[in-house]
């Protein structure tokens, strides 16, 4: 039998922000901590990074200066118990320093790109844990027909009750004004 690594065994109390903050990179690039519980993520197939990868690009071509896209980056959205995501593109406030932890407060728009793998936390959980955290857009992605390109899920959160209401669903072209102004054939992402 096989002995997990050191950085897997953990307190009753998980692990906490000090202790992620210690891991090394390649370890913790490829884990998110909920309620102070590793939960690994296998690498994402093909098509998700590079849909990913020319979708981040797109948004990140009209946001100007002030706004900031970054792929698969740490979101700190609870210290205590820890809460640490790492969304495929989070876009938020270009002028936070390379070295502080990106937190909900900076970020404008979070986007999930599903997988097999996925479904629950990025239909589910992670809008729940986004919109608790007060994140005010949301978007997933989901690519099940390879000839009519993905499908993109558009939430805003609703101020008054706390949770995120649909946006708009997009098909074949993504046309928005908010939260910012994007048009693209999203057959091209893939």
């Amino acid at each position: 039998m096989t002995a997990l690594p050191d950085w897997m065994v953990l307190s009753p109390e998980g692990l906490s922000a000090e202790a992620y903050e210690g891991l090394p990179e390649d370890i913790s690039r490829r884990i998110e901590i909920v309620d102070g519980a590793i939960v690994v993520n296998a690498a994402p197939r093909r098509a998700h990074q590079i849909l990913g990868r020319r979708l981040a690009n797109a948004i990140e071509y009209v946001c100007g200066d002030h706004l900031a896209v970054s792929t698969d980056i740490d979101l700190r959205l609870r210290d205590i118990p820890l809460l640490n995501r790492r969304p495929d593109i989070a876009v938020y406030d270009a002028s936070l320093p390379d070295e502080e932890t990106l937190r909900p407060g900076h970020c404008l728009m979070v986007v999930e790109v599903m997988s097999p793998a996925s479904v629950t936390a990025d239909q589910k959980d992670k809008p729940a844990e986004y919109a608790a955290a007060g994140i005010k857009h949301y978007w997933r992605v989901e690519l099940d027909d390879h000839d009519h390109g993905p499908a993109v899920f558009r939430y805003r959160l609703d101020p008054t009750t706390g949770l995120y209401a649909s946006a708009g669903v997009d098909t074949g072209k993504l046309k928005v004004s908010a939260p910012l102004s994007l048009e693209i054939d999203l057959i091209e992402l893939i």
